[in-house]
């Protein structure tokens, strides 16, 4: 495929598209928020996607399309914006499944302290997902590009993310894009399929 051929757009606030990030952001995360929210994930997403001035609102997703068809999305964030959002979109939107939403958050406690740890210098790389028929074919590498422009373009110095220790594919991009492993968590949990690292890049 050639690069030129994708095309990056900003997300609508449109049900449609919503779904369309419900479905990438959950792969992305390894069905981190099927886990929270249950069956009703996407639409619950979907909902929240329509509200402004949040983590996973669509004002921070960029969508790669080719041939008018969405093969990819991106989305990220400055730490400014991150410390501005608000999590009563999502509560709101997931409705009678907020106590089932609170009770993995408590779960997963310490990562989110992790991911709150977002410098203030840093841009943080929430997800990035390519459908699986064009993976290799340089849709990442087109998003990673954009990323980087935007996380500049805020001020921003460096580029930061969470990514699993047991997703080797992903780090293997990242690494590539040039990041580095800054620090794990837990630090001395053993199960590899409980770790997660953060990687950071210097934006020159």
């Amino acid at each position: 495929m050639d690069q030129d051929s994708i095309t990056l757009r900003a997300a609508k606030p449109t049900m449609d598209e919503g779904l369309a990030f419900a479905r990438y952001l959950d792969e992305a995360t390894e069905g981190f928020f099927r886990f929270m929210l249950g069956r009703r994930v996407e639409e619950i997403i979907a909902t929240e996607f329509l509200q402004p001035d949040h983590d996973l609102s669509h004002q921070n997703v960029t969508f790669a399309e080719y041939e008018d068809t969405i093969v990819g999305m991106i989305s990220g964030y400055s730490a400014k914006q991150y410390r501005a959002s608000s999590r009563r979109p999502l509560k709101e939107a997931a409705g009678r499944r907020k106590l089932r939403m609170r009770m993995v958050l408590i779960l997963f406690a310490p990562l989110m302290r992790i991911i709150d740890s977002i410098a203030d210098e840093d841009f943080y790389l929430q997800t990035i997902t390519v459908s699986k028929e064009l993976r290799g074919a340089g849709v990442g590498s087109v998003l990673m590009d954009f990323l980087e422009e935007q996380a500049r373009g805020t001020g921003s110095t460096r580029l930061a993310l969470d990514v699993s220790a047991k997703n080797e594919s992903a780090r293997r991009f990242y690494a590539n894009r040039g990041m580095t492993v800054e620090s794990q968590w837990p630090k001395r949990l053993p199960i590899r399929a409980l770790k997660f690292y953060r990687m950071t890049k210097l934006l020159g």
